[in-house]
């Protein structure tokens, strides 16, 4: 619960605010979303990257609001007392019995934060849910734990800017952008209660799509065909789709991240975006071309030394001519492609072993599914590596004391005189121990229903076991990539950028991020013209494939077709040389220009304007 006023932390210092520098009639600037200060998907990439230039444009002019979640705000928000912009709003608040926190995101940028405690407030949860189906006609069941915390969440972020409106004397204009159905559920409440803001709504994936694409095939070519009222009460979230669609009613301006999202927020919000803005990145280019090719190099060393304990106590191969290949992100099996990248690893690895080929492949799964534990003898098997490398280092240190002092004598050394009897009987007891016969396991983890798991199925199906015959290893890892995991002991984007591709088949991704993000560390990728990424790169570079980026065809075209389309840019990548992979390289970290928000941070201003202009009509900005 939450601590009582008298019992809570003092923050460390009070905020000063710049703000008198800017001109009166500058607008002010409110992000409300979800996953401010906590990561849970992609929305908080989205905020943590613009945070930068956001703080640049507006400076203390801008604020973030998002829940306040004590686990994450403890790592990533540094509370403060507020300056005269906000105190005057949070106080009248906390007077009330609210709980807010100020201070500011601890991201690059270091922009205005204000976190509600709606948990705080739950004493007031059948008020707020009474007043919702007076305010906004919607009812919901009492059950649903998360309508429930939008809902509360909801109404304290419509007394701040009541409050708010009702301290700002001055009229200044103020916008409210909003993302995504949990943040935004207080829009509706905004406008039956008139208050003067500009409002942005930006969904980043319809609720109902998200449900409709798990368990449709052929969604995009049903979509003109679907009534979404029935869809959405026969899957049970009638309730949380009619706040979506409220949200994106009420708002003065409709936005979306791509125009696949947008068509599909055509037809089943009724609303068709007005505005693109698709999601950028904070692009850091290297004083050198060859900085990054030296981190792809060691972080590439990281996972040989991953690859080398999970496979070579079974049996080994050239690392030399190993290509890593991944796909990671969210564990929807059919929205996301799994289910395509199985396919084609699987025709992949029959082209290889009957072409004679002796270049492996290992393709990571990454994602987090419901998992016990560690498999006991995947740890084992790295625990006995770490041995093996520590004892091969302190037995190398002797082994140099000693080829320098023989040397120093003028003798010529002989391997005896390196290599001391003791020592070789220890490494000969440290490869027979590790040695077994049973095949490397596919999956890092025991899973909860490892019977039913779709991942596990689909691999069992096309028989990727690992065998040692087979070219094409597969490591499905359920959980994300981290710094403290004992497998892999780096951060996800160190292993991307030791990776040789990134593979993202997706049926369902409105922007996708995960390509992205492995075009601005210069890692080509494979993605679909289904997915807004693929999208935004079709109408924007010419040659995307000359340029390390793949755009496969899925709309309109069956799953075969998709498959064989992947397995072929598989097969044709297996074939490039090293000298090729380096250029590949070079030419995907030069176009990822294109992702940065600098390019594309003015689609949000644009909105943000026509937002203003709606708002404040009579309203002549300076």
């Amino acid at each position: 619960m939450h601590a009582p006023r008298d019992q809570q932390k003092t923050p460390s210092r009070i905020e000063v605010e710049t703000s008198t520098r800017e001109n009166g009639t500058s607008p002010l600037l409110f992000e409300i979303a979800w996953e401010v200060c906590r990561q849970v998907g992609g929305i908080y990439t989205v905020l943590r990257s613009k945070a930068a230039i956001s703080q640049e444009l507006y400076g203390d002019r801008y604020c973030l609001i998002g829940p306040y979640a004590p686990g994450s705000a403890a790592i990533e928000f540094e509370e403060l007392e507020p300056g005269e912009i906000l105190g005057p709003t949070i106080e009248k608040l906390r007077s009330a019995g609210t709980h807010v926190h100020y201070g500011r995101w601890l991201v690059t940028g270091h922009p205005r934060v204000l976190l509600l405690d709606f948990f705080a407030s739950f004493n007031r949860l059948n008020e707020f849910r009474g007043r919702y189906w007076q305010d906004c006609g919607i009812h919901y069941p009492d059950n649903d734990s998360e309508t429930n915390d939008a809902v509360a969440f909801a109404y304290l972020l419509a007394e701040f800017f009541e409050e708010f409106c009702r301290q700002n004397t001055a009229n200044r204009p103020v916008i409210a952008h909003f993302h995504e159905w949990l943040a935004s559920a207080a829009l509706p409440i905004i406008r039956q209660r008139d208050l003067p803001l500009a409002t942005v709504f930006t969904t980043h994936a319809t609720l109902l799509g998200r449900y409709l694409c798990a368990s449709t095939r052929d969604f995009y070519e049903r979509l003109p065909w679907i009534n979404p009222d029935v869809e959405a009460g026969e899957r049970q979230i009638y309730h949380r789709y009619c706040i979506e669609r409220a949200a994106s009613a009420s708002a003065h301006v409709f936005t979306t991240v791509s125009d696949i999202t947008a068509l599909e927020a055509d037809h089943l919000l009724k609303r068709r975006p007005e505005k693109i803005l698709p999601n950028g990145l904070r692009v850091e280019k290297f004083a050198a071309l060859h900085e990054f090719q030296n981190l792809h190099r060691e972080y590439k060393d990281r996972i040989h030394q991953f690859v080398q304990g999970h496979f070579f106590g079974s049996y080994s191969f050239d690392l030399d001519k190993t290509l890593y290949v991944f796909t990671s992100g969210r564990y929807e099996y059919h929205n996301k492609g799994i289910d395509i990248f199985i396919e084609a690893l699987s025709r992949l690895n029959n082209h290889l072993i009957h072409a004679g080929s002796d270049v492996t492949v290992v393709g990571f799964i990454v994602t987090s599914a419901p998992t016990q534990h560690l498999n006991v003898q995947v740890l084992q098997a790295h625990s006995m590596l770490a041995e093996i490398k520590s004892s091969c280092e302190e037995i190398a240190e002797n082994f140099e004391h000693r080829l320098l002092a023989i040397t120093a004598r003028g003798e010529i050394p002989k391997m005896r005189d390196l290599l001391r009897p003791e020592e070789e009987v220890v490494l000969k007891r440290l490869i027979h121990s590790r040695a077994k016969r049973d095949l490397p396991p596919i999956v890092t983890h025991h899973m909860v229903d490892e019977a039913n798991d779709p991942v596990l199925n689909h691999l069992r199906h096309r028989q990727l076991f690992n065998n040692a015959h087979d070219r094409v290893k597969i490591v499905f890892h359920p959980q994300f990539i981290n710094r403290t995991n004992p497998l892999f002991r780096m951060d996800y984007p160190d292993f991307v950028r030791g990776c040789h591709l990134g593979i993202f088949p997706s049926y369902y991704e409105p922007w996708g991020y995960t390509p992205a993000e492995c075009a601005v560390m210069g890692i080509p990728s494979v993605c679909t013209d289904l997915s807004g990424f693929g999208a935004f790169i079709q109408a924007n570079i010419l040659d995307a494939e000359e340029n390390g980026i793949w755009v496969l065809k899925r709309r309109h075209v069956d799953a075969g077709d998709t498959i064989d389309q992947l397995a072929n840019v598989l097969i044709r990548f297996t074939q490039y040389n090293r000298r090729q992979r380096i250029e590949l390289r070079n030419r995907v970290e030069r176009m990822s220009e294109c992702l940065d928000w600098t390019v594309l941070h003015p689609a949000y201003e644009e909105a943000r304007e026509l937002a203003l202009q709606r708002a404040y009509p009579a309203h002549v900005r300076a």
